[in-house]
């Protein structure tokens, strides 16, 4: 007769005892496409943030160049050298690149520092501003002397009704011819066609007005020759009162 204890150890191990599991079940189900093994999707991070690690990020960029280890005598070295062999004015930050980009303080410095040096060694040059930049021209009281090289040369000059002309464009633009005339009292088509082929005036456009007349006003070759930095540098009423 079996005892009970007998029949228990010749029972077999019933299949659901958790000491006996397969190895193979404790590895996961296969996983939805896109999940990890802990059930978090991959792209589980908010839209705005993979937006914005995916959006291409700005470069910067340094403004101070190797120009700014120049010393200040170099810097005022180089910066007269460009100014004599630019054939146009030069604004301060067009010599900002031309030096390779030091700090623009520097550069308005630079200036300052030979525009001095030029006047203290009593040389008949001058750094002028003009047309919206800087450039090197003779001292003014040598405008005799210079002036001597243009003689026997066919230097165009510009007569008395010219020069009205030109200033009441140069005050009142944009102006029309009808409004010049109106302020003259005299014809003014030839001497604005001659001014206009000299480079003194340019048309600028059409009037809002009736028959939409031309309007004139100055071009650099005005402020050039008249050495204006700008337009503002007119002398107004009460300095041309007190001449």
């Amino acid at each position: 007769m079996e005892s009970k204890l007998d029949t228990a150890l010749l029972e077999p191990t019933d299949m659901n005892d958790n000491s006996k599991v397969d190895p193979a079940e404790d590895l996961p189900e296969d996983l939805p496409e896109g999940e990890t093994s802990e059930g978090e999707a991959s792209e589980g991070e908010p839209e705005s943030v993979a937006a914005e690690d995916s959006a291409p990020k700005p470069k910067k960029r340094s403004r101070v160049g190797p120009g700014d280890k120049l010393s200040d005598d170099e810097m005022v070295r180089q910066l007269a050298a460009l100014l004599f062999a630019s054939s146009d004015p030069l604004g301060v930050d067009r010599l900002v690149q031309l030096l390779d980009r030091p700090r623009r303080p520097r550069v308005v410095a630079a200036l300052e520092q030979l525009t001095q040096k030029l006047s203290e060694t009593g040389l008949p040059l001058e750094v002028r501003a003009i047309r919206g930049g800087h450039t090197l021209m003779t001292s003014a009281d040598l405008g005799e002397v210079v002036g001597r090289l243009g003689k026997g040369s066919g230097v165009e000059r510009i007569s008395p009704a010219a020069l009205e002309t030109l200033a009441v464009i140069a005050y009142r633009q944009p102006v029309t011819k009808a409004e010049v005339e109106a302020i003259r009292g005299v014809q003014a088509g030839p001497v604005l066609r001659s001014l206009v082929d000299r480079g003194l005036v340019r048309v600028l456009g059409r009037a809002d007005v009736p028959g939409h007349p031309l309007q004139y006003g100055t071009d650099k070759e005005f402020l050039d020759r008249f050495g204006l930095m700008d337009l503002g540098d007119l002398p107004r009423d009460s300095e041309l009162a007190r001449d």
